[in-house]
């Protein structure tokens, strides 16, 4: 017995064509997912995809380390002539790459990442990965006044989206690849799975199920996993022990809040002033834009402060265990916003995360040390108040407040300091949301003529629910049971069109006034209600449900009861089309 085999290949080519190649893959997928659900393939996808973003992460932290040695040396010296001779001479090659070979890698990658979501189907060229990698390693390498973590976020998400689209998934799984790698690569960048997590959700997704959690957290765990395989499972600081004690210290703490909302006010302001302004000069200037923004970052640091250069993590560990004078360490929030400043709007490619948890720990250290000289009764130590002003500055200047908190958690593995850092975090919060209208990441989105949802407005917004169109219960209740003469009789004199039935043991229903006077005068009047009604009873929805769960129900059914939860039997009200539409200010007559 002799059978055909359905993909054939040409002997005398050495490889199979492009369309055989096509066909085998499709046919492998689709004999894949004939086995499993598409959700189960998603997940073990995701796996793969942390993987991936772990390892590339793994090379990237590894290329930042290396040019940092190779360009500045191991420990770089103050009045150094490298200082700002390398950005310079960096910043004129990233110019180049970015102007002429990478045109998608400006900017930190979390607009990017929410962009691939929201407008091009999940789609990231995977050159925008190497690119990235390319780019930002030599920015942040040389000295750049930048971070890992956002470029570590778009590689992920690059990762995801390019084995997104190697394989037979929907449209709707597409777009979620880039978030899910997203999620991997900044977790992999933290070594911290619960803050990328939470940070995807709360800034990029928006929004989340039990499937687009799944995958979120696997991704996460496995880059993790990978990470630590190969660096080790020690967090970004060696954080010193930090106490909360006394009640009163609140107060020193909302302070912090308050003054890192200001300072992150001032940083955001900084940033949306000069950038479109810079983006507006001539295109041959940004070629120059990184070479100069490398070269004052450098000035700094030969001036005296090389601390601000790169993305700073030593110099934070070093505050966190109080190696710096409280001026110094004020002086240094200040350097580092302006450097970071500098970096970011020439276009050179990098992250504005580690810069923030940098300006924070300054800010905190200084403003603990003064707060102790004032009160020397408060038993925060340096490192305590560095800690908490990481996550002032992320919940003030990113505008995550979850991810925030549980960072600072994450970071340092310390649930003492919980309310502190609540409620510095909350302050900080509440200060910036009251003197900057819109979060960074939306402000940058405006500026580059996106319109993306902005998750913080959508998170503020007053949620309608169906109470808030809920009309009065009906004077008339028909019972299942009445006969249609005894029916008809009720209803002769209202001015009501429709009525609700109460169906036995529970459900409603509902009929039409002009029915019950048709069967009267058929002469059908002996037949009982529930007789003529439809076999399906109503839907039945409750108060506190968003309006939009009732739009389905009132474009099919004229009437819909609103019951109480707990007891379906106590009719609380109705809805019908037009109460809905009238509150949300529309119509339901389209003339």
């Amino acid at each position: 017995m002799s059978s055909s085999p359905i993909i054939t290949r040409d002997s005398s080519s050495p490889e199979q064509s492009p369309v055989v190649r096509v066909r085998l893959r499709q046919s492998l997928f689709s004999t894949f997912e004939g086995v499993f659900h598409e959700e189960i393939f998603f997940l073990i996808l995701s796996v793969f995809i942390g993987i991936f973003a772990g390892l590339a992460v793994v090379c990237f932290r590894l290329a930042i380390d290396w040019t940092h040695l190779a360009l500045l040396g191991p420990l770089p010296q103050s009045h150094s002539w490298r200082l700002f001779a390398v950005p310079a001479v960096a910043g004129l090659l990233v110019g180049a790459l970015v102007l002429h070979v990478f045109p998608g890698v400006r900017g930190s990658g979390v607009n990017q990442t929410k962009s691939a979501l929201y407008i091009f189907n999940g789609v990231i060229p995977f050159r925008t990965a190497v690119g990235k990698f390319i780019c930002a390693a030599i920015s942040i390498g040389s000295g750049q006044s930048l971070g890992p973590e956002d470029p570590s976020l778009q590689i992920g998400a690059s990762i995801a989206s390019a084995l997104g689209r190697h394989v037979n998934i929907s449209r709707e799984k597409l777009r979620l690849m880039a978030p899910v790698g997203a999620a991997a690569g900044l977790a992999a960048a933290f070594n911290a799975p619960i803050s990328a997590v939470l940070f995807v959700i709360e800034e990029v997704i928006g929004r989340w199920s039990a499937g687009i959690l799944g995958s979120v957290v696997l991704a996460a765990v496995a880059s993790v996993v990978v990470v630590r395989s190969f660096l080790g499972s020690e967090p970004l600081f060696r954080i010193p022990v930090t106490a909360f004690k006394r009640p009163s210290e609140l107060f020193a703490y909302v302070v912090l809040g308050v003054v890192g909302g200001v300072a992150s006010v001032a940083f955001a302001k900084s940033i949306g002033y000069l950038r479109p302004r810079l983006k507006a000069l001539p295109r041959w200037t940004q070629y120059f834009q990184p070479a100069i923004a490398g070269l004052l970052v450098g000035l700094i640091g030969f001036l005296g402060a090389p601390q601000v250069m790169g993305a700073g993590y030593d110099s934070m560990d070093q505050a966190m265990h109080g190696q710096y004078v409280w001026k110094f360490l004020a002086l240094l929030a200040l350097l580092k916003i302006v450097a970071t400043t500098l970096s970011f709007v020439s276009g050179t490619p990098g992250g504005m995360f580690a810069p923030a948890l940098f300006v924070g720990a300054m800010l905190g250290g200084a403003v603990g040390d003064i707060e102790r000289l004032i009160f020397p009764h408060f038993a925060g130590s340096t490192g305590t108040y560095a800690l908490v002003g990481m996550g002032v500055l992320f919940a003030g200047f990113i505008r995550v407040p979850m991810t925030s908190v549980f960072m600072v958690l994450e970071v340092s593995g310390n649930y003492e300091i919980i309310v502190p850092v609540i409620v510095a975090n909350a302050a900080s919060y509440l200060v910036s949301r009251s003197m900057q209208a819109f979060p960074i990441f939306d402000l940058l989105t405006r500026q580059d003529g996106l319109i993306l949802p902005s998750l913080e407005e959508e998170r503020e917004e007053t949620i309608l629910r169906i109470e808030d169109a809920l009309l009065p219960v009906p004077k008339i209740i028909l019972n299942a049971q009445d006969y249609v003469d005894a029916g008809a009789r009720r209803v002769q004199d209202s001015i009501d069109s429709l009525f609700l039935v109460r169906l036995h043991p529970s459900g409603w229903s509902v009929i039409a006034r002009d029915q019950l006077q048709r069967l009267f005068r058929e002469g059908k009047g002996e037949l009982t209600i529930a007789s003529v009604l439809p076999a399906k009873p109503l839907p039945s929805l409750y108060p506190d449900l968003p309006l939009d769960s009732a739009i389905r129900c009132v474009n099919s059914y004229p009437l819909v009861p609103v019951v109480n939860r707990a007891d379906f039997r106590k009719l609380e009200g109705v809805i019908s089309r037009d109460s809905v539409f009238k509150k949300y200010g529309a119509t339901s007559d389209p003339k």
